[in-house]
């Protein structure tokens, strides 16, 4: 099985300061903000850099699992998208489909992370916003995450995976996501998987955050599997119209980046390789837990496939919806 890989490549460079406070307030999405006090001067306590991205974090892990794995997105013809270009080739990940981009450089992160791991971002696009479909690509799947609100891109991927039997998962990030349900259903029903972290699903269904039974309702069936991470709380997924649960091991988490997608890649891992939704909701469990456990995004994935011990910590746990 060939998996195709799409989406952003960024350089990340993680800052952790004991100034960055939690502000409870009904402001924020999450009723919860990461704040500095104003005009302050603050000290950083720890600064780490590597690089990142939906599609290279999830081309990494996918090539761990053991599948054939290449990657599509765009960098700068610069320094940090030698850095990205580097890592994929290490990592044995096919870059016949990795455009250079002379104008714009490379996309760029800055994490500010909490002491208990999470974080915010502050994203620069650069060249991964100027990603553009090749006249040429195989596979027998796409793992598409954001394309920075390009529609087009994402109608032009979709019609090729239908010409060609391809199998679509979609983790859509914000700037498709503030288009609504409404626009945005046509194509979720063309998906294998679709899959988005709780704060995503709430932007996408317009319901509180809280309202997780709401969104369930306004989720189940808009693709074959639909798949809500929740953070430290655990994972959803919608299946035939049973919904599936998977708890959190309760890792301290040293850093949250990246844990969405060490988890959605590696569930689908257990889709390809043996069509069984518990299985890959272990699996993702299992790679998240790594990653949180170390800085960065690609550190702590797994390196092979669990053993049966090791996923069985995993208790699965279902019911109709």
């Amino acid at each position: 099985m060939k998996v195709v890989t799409i989406g952003s490549a960024t350089l990340d460079v993680y800052l952790q300061s004991k100034a960055f406070k939690q502000i409870e307030s009904e402001k924020f999405l999450t009723g919860v903000g990461e704040c500095l006090a104003l005009g302050s001067k603050n000290e950083v306590n720890n600064i780490f850099v590597d690089t990142g991205g939906g599609a290279t974090n999830t081309a990494v892990s996918f090539a761990n699992l053991g599948l054939d794995t290449s990657v599509m997105t765009r960098i700068g013809d610069d320094l940090f998208g030698k850095e990205v270009e580097d890592v994929l080739v290490s990592r044995n990940i096919n870059t016949e489909y990795l455009q250079k981009d002379n104008k714009i450089t490379t996309s760029y992160s800055t994490l500010l992370l909490l002491e208990g791991g999470q974080r915010s971002i502050l994203v620069y696009r650069g060249a991964s916003n100027k990603l553009v479909m090749p006249k040429k690509i195989e596979a027998d799947w796409f793992y598409i995450s954001s394309l920075g609100g390009d529609i087009k891109l994402l109608d032009k991927l979709l019609s090729h995976a239908k010409k060609n039997n391809i199998k679509v998962v979609y983790n859509p990030g914000g700037g498709e996501l503030k288009l609504g349900l409404s626009k945005l259903k046509k194509y979720f029903k063309k998906l294998e998987v679709l899959n988005f972290n709780r704060e995503e699903a709430s932007t996408l269904c317009n319901v509180d955050y809280n309202r997780m039974d709401i969104m369930i309702k306004k989720l189940n069936n808009l693709a074959p599997y639909v798949v809500i991470t929740d953070g430290p709380n655990g994972a959803f997924a919608l299946h035939n119209n049973m919904l599936y649960f998977a708890p959190t091991l309760k890792t301290k988490p040293v850093n949250t980046t990246g844990a969405g997608d060490a988890f959605g890649s590696a569930l689908v891992s257990g889709l390809i390789l043996k069509t069984d939704i518990e299985f890959g909701l272990q699996l993702g469990t299992l790679n998240s837990d790594g990653v949180i456990r170390k800085m960065g995004a690609k550190n702590g994935l797994l390196e092979k496939m669990p053993t049966t011990s090791q996923l069985k910590k995993i208790k699965i746990s279902k019911e109709p919806v």
